[in-house]
């Protein structure tokens, strides 16, 4: 267990957790996403199979859920909305780059939770054309993306706005 998950106690280990269950989650999206795939290539270039229309829609909405929930890790890892400017910088240089940036992903966050709601919110009694699922289950991605962009986010800031606040000699 590192400094900072000691430090934070039990919020820490409940989204170290989550980020376990996202990294789960996305290894399974990517072998969900693989049956209609599949099921297109050989309807496509084979007649064993009928042409299924569902597999394009079930894709596409597979295709979505992965890209949200590897953003999500992405923000919880660092790596996402990030771009190295700077030239290597001191851990203290690191820490307030990290608040500054965090600042903008928290924002950004929030218009995807905001805006992400109100999008499900259109998508409540609407179904899909072809396979006939609820809008909203994939609609739902933007503000749960939202919603764990910020969690992470202020998890990293927090680290950043620590190691800050203590003394010189110590960071």
């Amino acid at each position: 267990m590192t400094e900072s998950q000691e430090r934070a106690g039990p919020l820490r280990r409940l989204l170290a957790a989550y980020g376990f269950l996202l990294q789960a989650l996305l290894g399974l999206s990517l072998l969900i996403l693989l049956i209609p795939v599949t099921l297109q290539i050989f309807s496509r270039f084979t007649h064993i199979i009928p042409h299924y229309i569902w597999t394009e829609e079930m894709a596409r909405f597979g295709l979505v859920w992965m890209v949200m929930i590897g953003a999500m890790l992405a923000v919880r890892e660092g790596t996402h909305f990030v771009v190295d400017v700077f030239p290597k910088l001191t851990p203290r240089g690191t820490a307030k780059v990290e608040l500054v940036s965090g600042t903008f992903v928290l924002a950004f966050s929030l218009i995807f939770l905001i805006y992400g709601w109100e999008f499900t919110e259109f998508a409540f009694y609407r179904i899909s054309e072809m396979a006939e699922l609820p809008l909203w289950m994939i609609h739902i991605a933007w503000p749960l993306a939202g919603l764990s962009f910020v969690l992470f986010s202020a998890e990293r800031m927090a680290d950043a706005a620590h190691l800050l606040l203590q003394p010189e000699s110590h960071a």
